[in-house]
């Protein structure tokens, strides 16, 4: 079985969303992260059915499937990054969260997307965690059923600092939640340290609705490319390939637009350099400076 990648378009926020997606199609990818953003299908903006309806069509025509990310850091609040949340106490604020995942949604069923991968959000100072619990359960039960009346999977990401921070987080999460799914970023087991990242692939290979990879220095959350950092590539790459997982495997590389251009063919290379092999090295060193 072929892994197939992706690569997340808020690391070609430098493109027009048209140049993104055929630039990945031109370099080999099989499909795009689409992190809807005020650069890329701003679901705000007029005509969010017609435009997902011609996005739909020029993916279908580059052959590239999809995933929609919900991670645009000033999109809901500009002057306050990844504000709301599903945990802000206001719940005015939250419901404004839920109301833009619903249209994440919506998206996904119009470009016929594998997935919504969301997050669960950093408590605010002075606010008790059973209370952010209790929030987080009900607004991501609301998001569940609604993906599931319109046959979307919904992926929780846990993303260290949040009150999901880890993939057992993720589990307890879960067993309050049917149907919820788990967004599974390799890089973000470097940084919490309970699961090793092939470890976490091979625990939660049943419940997996989506997965990112990228190199990160071991307990600091930094998204780098492929061999910039502490991940063994091989090791989660044949731990994909031995549970047969046949969603797209995404990069999700924010801070390096100004470079897409040489990195989005190179990271592609480093992944498929680093699939499992004979004789393969256990490790990547790809040099991709």
């Amino acid at each position: 079985m072929s892994l197939r990648y992706a690569y997340n378009t808020n690391g070609l926020t430098s493109h027009r969303l048209d140049d993104a997606v055929a630039l990945l199609a031109d370099c080999g990818y099989d499909g795009v992260s689409l992190t809807l953003d005020v650069a890329h299908h701003d679901p705000y903006a007029p005509d969010l059915a017609g435009r997902t309806r011609r996005l739909a069509g020029r993916l279908d025509t580059l052959g590239l499937a999809s995933v929609v990310e919900t991670g645009a850091r000033f999109l809901l609040d500009p002057r306050r990054k990844h504000h709301p949340t599903l945990v802000s106490p206001d719940a005015e604020d939250r419901l404004r969260r839920r109301g833009f995942l619903r249209l994440c949604v919506d998206v996904a069923v119009g470009l016929g997307s594998e997935a919504v991968s969301f997050w669960a959000g950093v408590p605010e100072p002075g606010v008790d965690r059973d209370r952010c619990w209790h929030w987080l359960v009900d607004g991501v039960r609301d998001v569940v059923g609604y993906a599931d009346r319109h046959g979307v999977t919904c992926a929780l990401e846990p993303e260290p600092g949040m009150v999901v921070d880890d993939c057992d987080d993720w589990a307890r999460l879960a067993a309050e939640v049917t149907g919820l799914t788990l967004a599974l970023d390799t890089g973000h087991c470097l940084v919490s340290g309970r699961y090793e990242p092939a470890a976490a692939v091979r625990a939660f290979a049943a419940r997996l609705g989506a997965v990112a990879v990228e190199d990160m220095p071991r307990g600091r959350h930094e998204h780098r490319a492929p061999g910039e950092g502490d991940m063994d590539f091989t090791a989660v790459l044949a731990a994909l390939t031995e549970i047969e997982y046949s969603g797209l495997v995404s990069l999700e590389l924010s801070r390096d637009a100004h470079r897409a251009d040489t990195l989005v063919p190179a990271a592609l290379a480093a992944l498929r350099r680093a699939e499992p092999r004979p004789g393969a090295s256990a490790k990547l060193k790809a040099g991709m400076r």
